[in-house]
């Protein structure tokens, strides 16, 4: 049945709600389209945060490199075709709403999640577009994640922190176990995670992974010591980048021929590497996608760092079933007056406005620094956060940004 493009996004969108693990309905879903994700080497990026920084800094390179390099990331900022890119091309509509036509059968017939379709139709587009390599970030997890179907040139594990514990488990162990999932035989798997703990968590769980599937299978980690840093020129700001980083040259040295790159080549590509949302400074405006405590304290220390123009003024939303309260008292200690709203694309993970102004209110909450304001309509929070002087910070999820950004006309990439 042909579709045009909003079509295919009304029919994919209410799918968003639905969460469901297991590779047997993507399987079928990339057989139905001739099993593109078999036509092409790929990198698989995993982690808590990071893996957004990690797999665009990877791809930088490659592409710098001169290879036509696919890029698969998750959630988009503005526009669902952001989740797709080749060598920074994002899909085009019309691709879009052909693959979801031709799909539709399956997804009715296997009851398709939006993130199992959108990791198909990523791999049918870059089939199609003749890709020499992919970078695939892992959307939840990474054991059961959909895009665990490839066995990649190798395959890294960013950093372990508490979110999504619904779904992975409640302790950072639980966490590392389910995204230990990615390892194959014969890969190398580079670990970022700088806690002894946890990386000996990655390193049991990996090792099992890889007997599972091989009980003669060779497991091949590579451990990111915890103090290292990337030294080197880069255009992504704040300490945690520089982790990143050295975390992504890693896995890039660690690549066969010929996708090894030249170090000239990955310098620069790093120098010059940009990410839409992670501590990204539009003028007085600053943008970042942090979303839990972890990604919290991270923008709070690079606010310290790089100390942008006072006062900072925050336009904060943050999703409902995030820990909110902590995110909060973390940021308050950065920044000098703070708007808590609601992004308008947020529906159905809206967090409880009603507990906040309770909250807000309550004497025994932890002291503030900054001065507080509850303002629940969007566009009302957006012109108050507009009026004073200094830095504008928007943060608390990837819809606070992209409505924002969309909001101001701000482009993405």
């Amino acid at each position: 049945m042909p579709l045009t493009y909003q079509e295919a996004l009304d029919y994919l969108f209410p799918r968003t709600t639905r969460i469901k693990f297991g590779l047997e309905t993507t399987r079928r879903l990339l057989a139905g389209v001739g099993e593109p994700h078999r036509l092409f080497p790929t990198i698989h990026v995993a982690g808590t945060n990071g893996k957004g920084s990690v797999a665009a800094l990877i791809a930088g390179t490659l592409q710098a490199s001169g290879w036509k390099v696919g890029l698969y990331t998750s959630p988009h900022l503005v526009s669902f075709r952001e989740r797709i890119q080749v060598n920074g091309v994002p899909i085009s509509e019309g691709a879009v709403a052909a693959w979801t036509a031709q799909l539709h059968s399956l997804i009715e017939e296997t009851g398709a999640t939006f993130f199992e379709i959108s990791t198909a139709i990523a791999f049918a587009d870059f089939a199609s577009r003749e890709v020499d390599i992919a970078v695939i970030e892992v959307g939840l997890g990474g054991r059961l994640d959909s895009t665990n179907v490839i066995v990649p040139l190798a395959a890294v594990i960013t950093h372990i922190a508490l979110d999504h514990q619904k779904y992975l488990g409640e302790t950072t162990r639980d966490i590392a176990r389910e995204k230990a999932g990615i390892a194959k035989p014969a890969v190398p798997l580079v670990i970022g995670e700088p806690d002894p703990e946890v990386v000996s968590v990655l390193l049991e769980s990996g090792k099992t992974a890889v007997e599972s599937l091989d009980p003669d299978g060779c497991f091949l980690p590579v451990v990111v010591p915890p103090g290292a840093v990337y030294p080197g020129p880069l255009g992504l700001q704040g300490l945690h980048q520089r982790r990143n980083a050295a975390i992504a040259a890693t896995l890039l040295d660690l690549l066969p021929a010929p996708f090894r790159p030249d170090a000239k080549v990955m310098a620069g590509a790093f120098a010059r590497a940009r990410v839409s949302g992670r501590f990204d400074r539009r003028g007085r405006w600053l943008f970042d996608v942090a979303h839990n405590p972890d990604g919290m304290r991270a923008l709070t220390a690079a606010l310290r760092g790089l100390e942008p123009p006072r006062p900072i003024r925050a336009l904060v939303s943050i999703l409902g079933d995030k820990a909110y309260p902590e995110m909060l008292v973390e940021l308050d200690q950065a920044i000098d007056f703070r708007i808590l709203t609601v992004a308008p694309t947020a529906t159905g993970r809206r967090w409880d406005t009603g507990w906040l102004e309770r909250w807000l209110a309550e004497p025994g909450r932890p002291p503030a620094r900054a001065k507080w304001r509850l303002e629940p309509d969007f566009w009302q929070a957006l012109r108050a956060v507009e009026s004073g002087e200094g830095t504008i910070l928007v943060t608390g999820s990837f819809h606070t940004v992209g409505d924002v950004m969309t909001a101001k006309g701000f482009e993405v990439g």
